[in-house]
C-alpha cells in the first residue's frame, strides 16, 4: 500500500518541525558549525517530496535507529532551494537530483559538492489530456518541456529516441530547443518550470514531466503516459548529494548504504509495482 505523503510544511519525523521558505523548508537546525552536524548521527537531508521523502520516511522508521541515525528531513517544492541550502549549511545533504543536473549545477553556481552512488530512477514520460497515442500529436501542435538545461535534454532525448524530433547532437544530455535537427510536425515547444507542468497540462497537447512531479499530480508514469524512458541504463538515477567536504562523514556513508539497501529496494518495488518507480542499484 502506498505510505500516505505528509505535508511539506510539516513531517513528523524524529518531532521535527519545519519552517517553510518559498517552495520548500529553510533547514532548520542545518550543520551551521565547522564540524559535519552529521557526526552526531543527526543528519538534515533535503528532499522532494514524491519518492525521495518517502524513501527517506521508510530508512527513518525501519532502518536508521539500528545504524545509529536520526534523519530530520526537509521537503522542496522546486530544484534550486535544496542545493542553495546544502551550499549555505542549512542541510548536511539532499537527495532530489540525477548527474546532468547536479553537473550543471555545480559548474553553473560554483557549489562545491560531490554524491553518493544512484539510489532510484523517476522515468521521464510524455502525457496528455487529449490524445491516447504519440502518432496522434498534430501538426503545429504544443508541447511542453523543463525549462532547466538538464531535464530539458532529456525530454528532447525521449521525443528524439521516438522520432518525434531528431538532434543536432550527440549528447542528448546537452541539447536544447536550439539542438532540434527535424520537426516534421511543426511542434512548438514550451519551456515551463519542471513543477508547473502538470498544473499546465491542460492548455497544451503534450508535455514531458519529470517522474516525482507526474506522481506528485496524480500521474503514473508507467500506465498514463503517451512514451515513458527505459530503465536499462538510464543515466538520471537520483542520489544522495552532499558538501566535498563532508563526502566521507561516517553517518552520511552509513545513510547512503541504507538507502541502497536490499530493504529500500523492497520498498520501492512494493510501493511502487508498476515500475513509476526504478531501483538504481
Amino acid at each position: 500500500m502506498r505510505r500516505t505523503l505528509l505535508a511539506a510544511s510539516t513531517l513528523t519525523v524524529a518531532a521535527l518541525t519545519l519552517a517553510a521558505c518559498g517552495g520548500g523548508g529553510d533547514g532548520a537546525g542545518g550543520s551551521g558549525d565547522d564540524e559535519s552536524a552529521a557526526s552526531d548521527g543527526h543528519i538534515v537531508i533535503g528532499a522532494s517530496p514524491t519518492p525521495h521523502a518517502e524513501i527517506l520516511e521508510f530508512v527513518q522508521d525501519n532502518l536508521a535507529a539500528d545504524a545509529g541515525l536520526d534523519l530530520e528531513i526537509v521537503t522542496y517544492d522546486d530544484y534550486v532551494l535544496p542545493n542553495t541550502a546544502l551550499s549555505e549549511g542549512d542541510l548536511d545533504a539532499n537527495y532530489f537530483q540525477h548527474l546532468p543536473y547536479f553537473e550543471e549545477q555545480v559548474e553553473s553556481q560554483g557549489f562545491d559538492f560531490d554524491h553518493f552512488e544512484g539510489v532510484h530512477i523517476e522515468p521521464f514520460a510524455l502525457y496528455s489530456e487529449t490524445l491516447t497515442d504519440v502518432a496522434d500529436l498534430p501538426q503545429g501542435g504544443q508541447i511542453g518541456v523543463p525549462n532547466d538545461p538538464a531535464n530539458q535534454g532529456r525530454a528532447l532525448d525521449l521525443l528524439a529516441q521516438a522520432g518525434v524530433i531528431t538532434l543536432s547532437v550527440d549528447d542528448a544530455a546537452t541539447a536544447g530547443l536550439s539542438d532540434i535537427d527535424e520537426n516534421e510536425l511543426g511542434l512548438e515547444f514550451i519551456e515551463a518550470d519542471a513543477a508547473s507542468l502538470v498544473r499546465t497540462l491542460q492548455d497544451v497537447d503534450a508535455a514531458v514531466i519529470n517522474g516525482n512531479f507526474a506522481l506528485e499530480g496524480g500521474l503514473n508514469p508507467a500506465t498514463d503516459s503517451l512514451l515513458i524512458e527505459d530503465g536499462v541504463g538510464n543515466p538520471y538515477a537520483n542520489f544522495v548529494a552532499v558538501r566535498s567536504e563532508d563526502i566521507d562523514d561516517p553517518d552520511l556513508v552509513a545513510l547512503d548504504g541504507l538507502l541502497r539497501s536490499d530493504e529500500v529496494r523492497a520498498f520501492i518495488e512494493e510501493t511502487w509495482p508498476a515500475g513509476e518507480i526504478i531501483p538504481a542499484f
